[in-house]
């Protein structure tokens, strides 16, 4: 990574403060250096934002949203500020997901969404389907790694996801979607908080039904997608979608409820661009159906 940060002097600099100074309680040392194997960091060329620095510091800003299987919090992960350049990769705001553990979550809807999907390990497909408590952590860090394989698919293919940044048990790093001003960090608008123009509306249309129909000419379906889990992405001048939670995306072919989910999504979407004012003709879920049928061919 092409960069004027001094190593040597990081070094230098970090073994002396780390001697007469301690993290506070919402500080860690970045984990970046535990992800050495590439299958736990997300696709190359890293984007010039990403913090690779090993003396990097995580301090933990809040939480972001509460789920039924994970909660999203804000992360800053940068250098102390006496070692920035001002160049890329020195800090950014990021997003840790983290998967509950097997205590505070049953995983209770996984079944309709991974038929279809197979487990190397026979142990742990045995721990998952008896309910175990080894198996309930077994499918915490399933998820984490879907998710997290699935974000690198879709961001290498070109669909509007965050691109995933790592990976380290059930947490996931990936990219802050929002804006970071003189007012704050502010996470971008669900497309449920939005009141579009005519022309936004259209534009976001097209967009979204390409987006589905990209998922299935790969033979996926995301399988949760609604207004709820589409962010609008305020750093653009022009806001454009950007679809999250994808643990639960679906092979079309392999699972038996594939089509029964691609119709929900459809439904789920058009329903509301439709009632934003968006054309009939960019918004009929039966269309985009027919449509997405026709890309998986």
């Amino acid at each position: 990574m092409a960069t004027s940060f001094d190593q040597d002097a990081f070094f230098a600099h970090a073994m002396f403060t780390a001697t007469i100074a301690e993290l506070d309680e919402d500080q860690r040392w970045s984990t970046w250096p535990e992800t050495a194997r590439t299958i736990d960091r997300g696709p190359q060329p890293f984007p010039d934002w990403v913090v690779q620095h090993d003396g990097a510091i995580d301090t933990e800003l809040g939480i972001l949203k509460t789920g039924k299987e994970a909660d999203a919090f804000l992360l800053e992960r940068a250098l102390p500020e006496g070692l920035r350049t001002g160049a890329p990769g020195e800090a950014v705001l990021m997003v840790a997901k983290r998967y509950r553990s097997p205590d505070h979550t049953t995983f209770h809807r996984s079944s309709s969404y991974t038929d279809g999907r197979r487990i190397k390990d026979s142990r742990e497909a045995r721990a998952m389907a008896k309910g175990t408590a080894f198996g309930k952590q077994v499918a915490a860090a399933q998820w984490a790694r879907t998710e997290f394989d699935m974000l690198g698919q879709l961001w290498e293919a070109g669909l509007p996801v965050p691109y995933p940044v790592q990976l380290v048990g059930t947490e996931l790093l990936m990219e802050f979607i929002g804006t970071d001003d003189e007012h704050g960090a502010v996470a971008a608008p669900r497309l449920q908080e939005t009141s579009p123009d005519t022309a936004t509306i259209t534009r976001w249309a097209e967009q979204l039904r390409g987006a589905v129909l990209d998922l299935a000419r790969q033979g996926l379906v995301h399988g949760d997608l609604s207004p709820y889990n589409i962010l609008v992405d305020s750093r653009q001048n022009e806001p454009d979608p950007v679809i999250i939670d994808v643990p639960q995306v679906i092979d079309l072919i392999a699972n038996p409820n594939g089509t029964e989910f691609l119709r929900r999504d459809c439904v789920n979407v058009c329903t509301w661009l439709r009632a934003n004012g968006a054309p009939t003709a960019l918004s009929d879920p039966e269309e985009w159906c027919a449509a997405a049928g026709q890309a998986l061919r």
